[in-house]
């Protein structure tokens, strides 16, 4: 697996590659913006850890400018700021995950292993091909949605999620269980991470987003996919 390192901190490049490389990983670094975001845009990496404040460009920019350039590869965030409106901010614009600076090795490890297993280039080990709703069709070989025939573009923890609620159709998932089953960790309760994600999926698949017809809210448990 290759990852991208988009970092300035010289010290934190050094360690954050020492150890990625020491559990298999391939690993190329950038420590500015828009070195990083050109060479992001190859499609070459399985997945990009991206810091937020950085020369040149900022990660908020590379991750809207990556998702509206077709690259689907799952987007690790780093940011030293606290609150919480910078975090949906990144989610929103198209980041997988996030984790606040500083953070323990194990932790990075884990989130990056569980967004490789669950992004749609992954080996998931699925045999379905395609899913619909609608007119909504998601292609799982291709990793590619449509809607009425034009292509709608996902990142890969949207594209997840919305396959795990197309395969349990019918079932109430809480925020824990998605998380666990999706992202392939438990996240702290206040966490918005799943949230952000169903109401971008809304937005960008449901004809009328805040009636939603096929992506229904369960309130007090969570989420569930009707059709």
């Amino acid at each position: 697996m290759k990852i991208l390192l988009i970092e300035d901190e010289e010290g934190l490049i050094l360690t954050l590659t020492d150890r990625l490389r020491s559990e298999g990983f391939e690993v190329v670094s950038a420590s500015e913006g828009k070195s990083g975001f050109e060479l992001a845009l190859t499609g070459a990496f399985d997945l990009m850890i991206l810091d937020l404040m950085l020369p040149n460009m900022n990660g908020y920019d590379i991750c809207r400018d990556l998702r509206q350039n077709g690259i689907t590869a799952p987007i690790l965030m780093l940011t030293a700021k606290g609150e919480t409106i910078d975090k949906v901010l990144g989610l929103k614009l198209g980041a997988d995950d996030y984790l606040t600076k500083p953070f323990e090795m194990m932790e990075l490890l884990a989130r990056v292993e569980a967004l490789l297993r669950r992004s749609p280039g992954g080996s998931n080990g699925r045999s379905a091909s395609k899913l619909s709703f609608g007119d909504v069709t998601v292609d799982l070989k291709r990793a590619e949605v449509t809607k009425a025939g034009v292509t709608v573009e996902l990142s890969a923890m949207e594209f997840k999620l919305l396959q795990f609620l197309m395969e349990n159709r019918g079932a109430v998932h809480s925020r824990d269980k998605l998380l666990d089953e999706v992202w392939g960790y438990d996240a702290m309760p206040t966490t918005r991470t799943v949230d952000v994600h169903v109401a971008w999926l809304r937005q960008k698949l449901e004809d009328n987003p805040k009636r939603p017809r096929f992506i229904h809210t369960v309130h007090g448990i969570g989420y569930k996919f009707v059709d």
